[in-house]
């Protein structure tokens, strides 16, 4: 956040990219946050102005879903590195951070961005799932053959596997998997990979397509689906009827809302309304979606 005046304000107000991007991350399912107040130096590093950013920035963040309890607030200059990788010495009132932690009955603290950072849960990676693996391109390399390339979501690619691409319905034996260059004997949730597919042609699949493994629970094309959604910003009303284009992970295609099932509470996800007409900016749903194409 910018501790600048007038910038942090800007931040904040009802179209600020601040708000935009708190709620943004919420809705995409980031849970932990850290909140660095940047360009302290031109604050003259003032302890006020520190102050009132972390109130105003709890209070709207509090609205988004966010505990603000269990969010680091970090004074840092970038551009002269204060309170970065070392505790600063221009700021002698911050006596450093803190925060609840989950299933801890004593708080995570430290001095800088770098201990903030440090102090983030790593996300439990769901290896054990069933494979999903979106495809963000497919390569011809000479002497290799075909090449898709995408980030494991979950469960875990291995030579040897067949594999089947949804929804162009083609299955292939995995050859090799590698990342980095390095040849790998299996690819983990997170993981960026390249893998060697034996007879499928660059014209057989493409990016949008998802890989899994052909023999536990594939994945299947679908002539519709319930989804939840929050909107965040759309002139007017959505009703049934309205056909907006869709980019979930690497795919992009045009979608009907077939129908409005219940509007959500955006932070909790409880019914607040069953069958509603409309939703509007700020609302979340359950809705029924068809696509253009299975």
């Amino acid at each position: 956040i910018a501790g600048g005046t007038g910038e942090f304000e800007a931040g904040i107000s009802k179209d600020g990219q601040t708000r935009e991007h708190a709620l943004l991350a919420f809705t995409l399912g980031v849970r932990q946050l850290i909140v660095a107040v940047n360009k302290m130096d031109t604050t003259n590093w003032s302890e006020s102005r520190f102050n009132e950013i972390v109130k105003e920035t709890s209070n709207f963040i509090k609205k988004v879903g966010y505990n603000p309890k269990t969010v680091a607030f970090v004074p840092i200059s970038g551009w002269h590195g204060d309170n970065m990788l070392e505790p600063s010495t221009n700021m002698p009132w911050y006596k450093g951070w803190s925060k609840e932690v989950k299933g801890s009955s004593s708080p995570a603290t430290g001095k800088t961005l770098v201990d903030a950072i440090d102090a983030i849960e790593p996300p439990v990676r769901p290896s054990d799932k069933p494979l999903r693996l979106p495809l963000q391109d497919v390569y011809k390399i000479g002497g290799i053959g075909t090449v898709p390339v995408g980030r494991v979501e979950t469960g875990i690619i291995k030579p040897g596997m067949v594999v089947s691409f949804a929804p162009s319905n083609v299955t292939t034996e995995v050859k090799s998997v590698e990342m980095h260059h390095e040849q790998l004997s299996e690819g983990l949730p997170g993981d960026n990979v390249g893998f060697n597919v034996k007879n499928v042609s660059v014209k057989d699949i493409r990016r949008g397509n998802v890989a899994s493994d052909s023999k536990n629970d594939p994945a299947k094309e679908a002539a519709s689906f319930n989804a939840q959604v929050i909107v965040l910003n759309h002139p007017g009303q959505i009703g049934a009827g309205y056909a907006p284009v869709l980019d979930c992970h690497t795919a992009h295609i045009a979608c009907k809302f077939a129908e409005l099932i219940e509007k959500i509470d955006r932070r909790t996800g409880k019914t607040m309304e069953a069958a509603p007409k409309f939703v509007k900016s700020g609302d979340a749903a359950i809705v029924k979606l068809i696509p253009s194409k299975p």
